[in-house]
């Protein structure tokens, strides 16, 4: 059963064409990596999908219901959740007092005072425990560090149980052993959860991908394996030779 889908997914501003005629089939539960040199459209593709910007044309479907028309805020309630390249957290909070808003249904005043006193355990535990943070639960966000930060920034989207997450170069800025630590927790969590992530590190993808989709200019030009991907003389030549990596493929 597809998770998401993209039919005929265009967006122009003015005279540029930033997404051209983009169909794509998502399943549930995958691990998709979107690649492309720079001004390919891709974080604007994420963009079509959460509702930040709208399209000109072409239909976007979570599951089998059209979130086109929604507005932002509508999506993300629908279960579409999305990561930035830099996180957004509350970094005046701690990482518990973080994830207990994200799980608050409803983002009131009241809803948010009353999770503050919820104890740890169940869902709170579990994802704590799977990005990590179980031994910061009373550090404050601004005390984290980056890669921290972005692992707190992945769990609150966990615990609003998001039925698609996209992520946006989710190893910016992080070191090595924080990227590898990312791609064991991304590992974890394909199967169960359905994700989208835009990455330039190569090397992360290879050790995440399951499908990859790669779009050059607008549109898509190749999509398999990471295999069949390094391996397509139309990619070498549109990314991974621009990204120096060609060596690899």
């Amino acid at each position: 059963m597809a998770a998401l889908i993209l039919e005929g997914l265009t967006v122009r501003f003015g005279g540029l064409v930033a997404v051209d005629g983009l169909d794509l089939h998502v399943r549930d539960g995958e691990l998709r990596c979107l690649l492309g040199p720079n001004g390919a459209g891709k974080s604007t593709t994420l963009d079509l999908i959460c509702g930040k910007t709208q399209p000109t044309s072409g239909r976007v479907l979570l599951g089998d219901r059209d979130i086109t028309g929604l507005p932002e805020y509508q999506r993300a309630r629908a279960g579409v959740g999305r990561k930035f390249q830099t996180p957004t957290v509350f970094r005046s909070l701690t990482v518990l007092e973080n994830l207990e808003i994200g799980r608050s249904a409803r983002p009131g005043v009241l809803d948010t005072l009353r999770v503050f006193r919820t104890p740890v355990r169940g869902r709170v535990q579990d994802v704590l425990e799977m990005v990590g943070l179980a031994d910061a639960i009373h550090t404050r966000a601004d005390n984290l560090s980056h890669g921290q930060t972005q692992w707190l920034e992945i769990a609150m989207l966990l615990m609003q149980d998001c039925k698609v997450i996209l992520m946006d170069e989710p190893t910016a800025g992080m070191t090595v052993q924080e990227t590898a630590q990312t791609a064991a927790l991304f590992r974890q969590l394909r199967g169960d959860h359905t994700m989208i992530v835009v990455e330039h590190d190569m090397t992360f993808v290879r050790d995440i991908a399951e499908t990859v989709t790669v779009m050059d200019m607008g549109s898509l030009l190749a999509e398999g394996s990471i295999r069949e991907i390094e391996s397509d003389p139309a990619v070498r030549e549109a990314y991974l030779a621009d990204t120096g990596d060609e060596a690899h493929a």
